[in-house]
């Protein structure tokens, strides 16, 4: 099961996908900007690279529908 499968990029081309962010995992810089937060939520582009960081799922979702991109959840 650890074969890799191209999708093609009709699958990849504007996924982005979003996932929650423990703040601990951030640098202190970002966690002093949101005091009293326990997570934020990433938009990460198909390649992985972290395009966006907000502070509830529903606004990353928004965000990237704003941006004629499609939202996918990661766990």
């Amino acid at each position: 099961m650890n074969e890799k499968f191209d999708f093609g990029p009709e699958i990849t081309g504007n996924t982005v996908y979003i996932r929650r962010v423990a703040m601990d995992t951030l640098p202190d810089e970002v966690r002093r900007q949101v005091p009293g937060a326990d997570a934020l939520y990433a938009v990460h582009g198909a390649d992985g690279e972290r395009l966006a960081l907000v502070k509830d799922r529903s606004l990353a979702f928004m965000l990237a529908r704003q941006n004629e991109l499609s939202p996918v959840s990661v766990h």
